[in-house]
């Protein structure tokens, strides 16, 4: 295979990606390797994003000032990285507004990273599916300009959101982008949210879903599953944000939420 038909169907690449699909057709070794990637990259054939990943740049473009696909920069960054949390409603077009930050799961440790005015940054997946093994729970491939994308599924984004509120933004952010999904698999949904082991998790999710019981049509049976998980004593869906007390799920809602202050406000 020739460089060109490697960056065809290669728009973000590793270098040893590129050394193994080239491997066949030049010889030398290391040294012509290097070589012939200084010259791609002197040619603005190619961009580099950080030590050993490259993006291929159109015809046209301007290499100081393009941007690769953040959301394939994400998948290279590890070798399991998979989209999550905000970045992942974004992915699948449902969330409220855009964002700069891309978030990823990953068992790597993978220091935070910016190109340009794209943010990326890896969190672990969280312990209790480690320690079940159960991380590819709720993980869905999608195909993005020839290159397998791994994402959360929107039930899992839903918890997961929910458990990590801080990688959504606003709970204005956050309400607004569970809301722009019509449907949802209930039964998933709650098995995810009762595997993650985290009874603040589960009555959060649960308050969500009775929220929107009638749109999203579930099931009493779900919430009553999610309320055994309740906790013992009052837990606040934000940490140290007071509010108020829905006794039914033992969870301290912050009153802007309760009362959606961002309509309002609008």
């Amino acid at each position: 295979m020739d460089i060109r038909t490697f960056l065809a169907k290669h728009p973000v690449f590793t270098r040893s990606e590129l050394d193994s699909a080239l491997a066949g057709d030049y010889s030398g070794g290391k040294s012509t390797g290097n070589a012939r990637l200084q010259y791609h990259l002197k040619k603005g054939h190619i961009i580099q994003i950080k030590r050993g990943l490259y993006a291929a740049v159109p015809t046209g473009e301007d290499p100081g000032s393009f941007t690769p696909d953040p959301y394939l920069v994400t998948t290279k960054l590890a070798r399991d990285a998979v989209i999550a949390y905000h970045s992942a409603f974004q992915f699948l077009g449902r969330a409220y507004s855009l964002s700069n930050d891309y978030i990823f799961l990953s068992d790597q440790t993978v220091r935070p990273h910016q190109f340009r005015s794209c943010r990326f940054r890896r969190v672990a997946h969280p312990q209790p599916l480690r320690s079940a093994g159960e991380t590819l729970f709720g993980i869905e491939t999608v195909e993005r300009q020839r290159l397998d994308v791994r994402v959360t599924s929107f039930e899992r984004s839903l918890v997961d959101l929910l458990d990590r509120p801080h990688l959504g933004g606003s709970w204005e952010e956050i309400w607004r982008s569970l809301e722009s999904v019509e449907y949802y698999n209930i039964d998933q949904v709650t098995t995810y949210a009762v595997l993650l082991n985290n009874a603040t998790t589960a009555v959060k999710v649960g308050f969500f879903l009775e929220q929107h019981q009638k749109e999203l049509m579930v099931e009493k049976e779900y919430l009553a599953r999610l309320k055994k998980c309740r906790p013992r004593h009052p837990h606040y869906m934000e940490k140290g944000k007071k509010g108020r007390l829905m006794s039914d799920w033992n969870l301290i809602v912050p009153e802007t939420l309760l009362h959606r202050v961002w309509e309002a406000e609008g």
